[in-house]
């Protein structure tokens, strides 16, 4: 009763609401918590008895018990620089955040470029500021998921660690058999001596899509013609690719492990007065916006960046809502033909 005698409503809870709804207390939670683990009939029941009791989550509260802060970071270990020129870090983070999108869940953007930052970023998680990490871009032999595994952080990873570790969930995306889908697209082209412009080689990407080149011209009867190392970046492009036709001037095809890298590489033979693809067939790899307008349209292989980071994030807050680490998920690509090759 209120002071002047009249009935009160109590708040409904979480409880009241699972009742409502003839469905346990966790899968409410899972519900406010945007989990995807509930099923579209389960979260629609949820929802509604939700709004016929005017339930409204208490976050400050449910926070102080649960010492959830309702935020995760997304991670990316480059310089500042390269995740702003980088489409495929872009993407990511776009991706991210339409998933977190109704969810509650905030999004924190970190870098760490060198030791220092490093340990900073570790202390500044395990401190409990975030209730989880997605890392992406890694290089090398990477030691902050196992710092975080130890500490027991949720984290999922955006490609294959170089050292996958027991426990650790990662999606990755099929970069060995994108560049075999490249490479065969120019020996049915007709092209036998063909070069590539790799990926960094402390990257698993980088690796993994040279080895697919490097098969692919075996089982073919071909060798590289040559193979020159790149960063991911336009400018790593365009100086491999001169390097490319100053070293084997012959070359008819190559196959470039990224489409920044393959921009560069178009201005190197454009520079250089070979045509493409009459002279030079070129094959990217990403599929970023960019490569639609190129001069010719970049022939290219298309990864689902988008259902990467979706994926990612989904995984993520299962981790958080309490369900157990997920296998890794490796996602297919396609190539896309356009005038290139």
């Amino acid at each position: 009763m209120s002071a002047d005698g009249t009935a009160t409503r109590r708040q409904p809870t979480l409880d009241t609401v699972a009742a409502e709804a003839g469905v346990s207390r966790a899968t409410v939670s899972r519900v406010i918590n945007g989990s995807p683990k509930v099923s579209p009939e389960v979260k629609a029941t949820v929802d509604a008895a939700i709004v016929r009791l005017g339930y409204v989550p208490n976050r400050a509260a449910r926070s102080l018990a649960t010492r959830r802060t309702d935020s995760i970071a997304l991670v990316m270990r480059e310089p500042d620089a390269k995740v702003l020129a980088d489409p495929y870090l872009g993407n990511m983070i776009i991706a991210t955040s339409q998933t977190l999108m109704g969810t509650g869940v905030q999004l924190v953007l970190m870098n760490a470029q060198n030791d220092a930052e490093h340990a900073r970023l570790a202390d500044y998680v395990r401190g409990g500021h975030v209730d989880g990490v997605l890392l992406v871009s890694m290089h090398g032999d990477d030691p902050l998921p196992e710092l975080l595994l130890s500490a027991g952080i949720p984290t999922v990873v955006g490609g294959r660690p170089q050292h996958p570790l027991p426990g650790l969930t990662y999606v990755d995306v099929d970069n060995l058999g994108g560049a075999v889908l490249a490479t065969e697209h120019l020996i049915a082209a007709g092209r036998t001596r063909i070069a590539t412009v790799t990926g960094p080689q402390d990257m698993t990407a980088g690796v993994d899509r040279l080895t697919g080149f490097q098969d692919t011209l075996r089982a073919a009867g071909l060798k590289p013609h040559h193979i020159a190392r790149g960063a991911f970046t336009r400018e790593s492009g365009e100086q491999a690719m001169t390097e490319i036709l100053s070293r084997t001037p012959d070359t008819d095809a190559v196959f470039v492990a990224s489409d920044l890298m393959a921009i560069g590489a178009l201005r190197a033979l454009r520079t250089a007065g070979r045509r493409v693809p009459e002279d030079v067939a070129v094959v990217g790899y990403d599929d970023i916006e960019m490569a639609q307008h190129t001069e010719p349209p970049l022939t290219t292989i298309h990864q689902p960046v988008v259902d990467q980071a979706r994926i990612m994030a989904e995984l993520l807050l299962t981790q958080i809502g309490g369900d157990p680490p997920s296998s890794p998920v490796v996602l297919p690509t396609r190539l896309v033909e356009r005038e290139s090759a």
